[in-house]
């Protein structure tokens, strides 16, 4: 898992709008988008055989967010999505990083244990999950009530975040066994019923899964489904492809095999190629870029006239390019697997929430500066997080140790949820990939000839240039970017790591 983006200048805040759907095994999490002040209300609504919940889009922040309540009576908190990470985490009031003068401090809220008669540590000291970019949470493993979209669970285990220098909470959904307890002990043994699983041993679920629809970059709303499918949240064909497991043959991350890239715009498209080609890709909601290779990055790039930034030490583009016609279509599991199309609108992103820094030398000179939403990475397993996902409608089964993806559809006002009938039920309305063994298959590796360049550039109406550089106002001299990392139990697994 990568913690989403760092804290930089305050912005607008998205408060999480509790919309419970609930009848049958299904629990639903949607999301709305409000302006700042960031206040929080809970609505509920009946809705046949899933849990929806709402996620908030908290660009300021970099990831989803949503309103959960913990203990008894209940206290709410606002907590970050993540598919990456596998346990419930909050922080506790008495934490330094919760007082911190010259912050906002832990405004999206803490859990105080001593106001909750339900409240019981189960593990002292137990808890303890560290980012490869310093940051970590230490503290308890406590059982307390956990409500989430209208469901609720009696004795949900999570951690208590006492030593941390992280502001908010996380949801971790993703295999038990990525669970931090388990990079603790280094034992399977160590392995409880997280979020997921819980729902299921509680009855309000079927199966240990669910689909996810993050809407696009402006978006009031989307939704986390658990237990089913939204059939009117996606275009075209749903479509199955296999968890890639390690090399000990454990699932333990949503990593799955990317076998192509296409770059597409109004001048022609290129073939981009990599090394790494067929790579483990892991879908990830709580990073918020999307990390390839350093050869596939440096191509799409020079597609897209990205340049890097010492500054921000990350790839920058004029804003202008968010109006560009290009996009770049992902390909999964060999050639016969989905394709999933990224348009520009979705790579785009405002460096801070303030004013925008200002290319200061080239032809980009005096054109407001962007983030783009593909960066470089070292090392498998690469990611693709929420630049990605914004334009995938994906489908996570943990049973069956597969995924599924099609095109979503943007702002969708229409739902037709079918719930998982039973434990072991495939996705529903999901065809399997053909011909996966395919994606084993590693291309040969050539030069594009960048025929999409100029399209990328031109329909934005920008010139791109290789020696464009990126300066900043004075005012955001100290502004702090993205800085993200992976979690302990995750980068346990090393580089190449996983079967292809």
């Amino acid at each position: 898992m990568r913690r989403g983006a760092g804290i930089i200048a305050a912005g607008a805040l998205f408060a999480a709008t509790t919309l419970a759907q609930r009848k049958d095994g299904v629990v639903q999490w949607g999301i709305q988008r409000r302006q700042p002040p960031p206040e929080t209300y809970t609505r509920v609504r009946k809705r046949a055989s899933t849990f929806e919940e709402i996620i908030t889009n908290e660009e300021a922040r970099g990831g989803y967010f949503a309103t959960c309540r913990l203990g008894t009576p209940g206290q709410d908190l606002t907590l970050q999505l993540d598919t990456g990470s596998s346990d419930i985490w909050v922080p506790d009031p008495t934490a330094k990083v919760c007082s911190k003068s010259g912050t906002e401090g832990c405004a999206l809220g803490t859990f105080n244990p001593d106001r909750s008669s339900t409240f019981k540590v189960v593990g002292q000291g137990d808890f303890d999950i560290n980012y490869v970019d310093g940051s970590s949470s230490k503290g308890d493993y406590f059982t307390d009530v956990f409500q989430i979209g209208g469901a609720t669970l009696q004795n949900m285990t999570m951690g208590l975040g006492v030593n941390t220098d992280i502001a908010y909470g996380l949801v971790g959904v993703g295999y038990a066994l990525n669970e931090a307890i388990v990079g603790t002990t280094q034992s399977t043994a160590s392995v409880y019923p997280n979020l997921p699983v819980n729902m299921v041993k509680e009855k309000l679920i079927n199966t240990v899964a669910y689909s996810l629809w993050l809407n696009d970059l402006d978006s009031s709303s989307g939704n986390i489904l658990f237990g089913g499918i939204d059939t009117q949240k996606y275009k075209g064909d749903l479509t199955r492809i296999n968890i890639l497991p390690t090399t000990q043959g454990l699932y333990t991350s949503f990593a799955v095999a990317m076998t192509s890239l296409i770059a597409v715009s109004p001048s022609g498209q290129d073939t981009l190629t990599s090394k790494a080609f067929p790579m483990p890709v892991v879908l990830d909601s709580g990073t918020t870029l999307s990390y390839l290779p350093t050869d596939l990055a440096l191509q799409v790039w020079k597609e897209v006239g990205a340049l890097y930034s010492p500054e921000f030490e990350l790839a920058v583009l004029p804003c202008d390019m968010q109006n560009s016609e290009g996009y770049f279509s992902f390909g999964f599991g060999g050639p016969s697997g989905p394709q999933i199309n990224v348009s520009m609108d979705e790579l785009v992103l405002d460096l801070t929430s303030g004013r925008a820094p200002v290319f200061n030398t080239g032809p980009y000179k005096g054109m407001d500066a962007c983030e783009f939403g593909i960066q470089n990475f070292s090392s498998a397993p690469y990611l693709l997080g929420d630049t990605f996902l914004r334009s995938a409608y994906v489908v996570y089964d943990l049973v069956n140790n597969q995924v599924g993806l099609a095109a979503t559809d943007f702002n969708s006002t229409e739902s037709n949820i079918v719930p998982f009938p039973s434990l072991s039920a495939h996705i529903p309305s999901a065809t399997i990939a053909p011909d996966q063994s395919q994606a084993t298959i590693r291309p040969s590796v050539t030069t594009p000839a960048y025929a999409a360049s100029a399209g990328f550039t031109d329909s934005a109406g920008v010139n791109g240039s290789e020696n464009a550089a990126c300066g900043l106002p004075p005012a955001l001299g100290a502004a702090q970017l993205s800085v993200v990392g992976l979690s302990m139990v995750f980068a346990m697994l090393g580089s190449g790591m996983f079967l292809l």
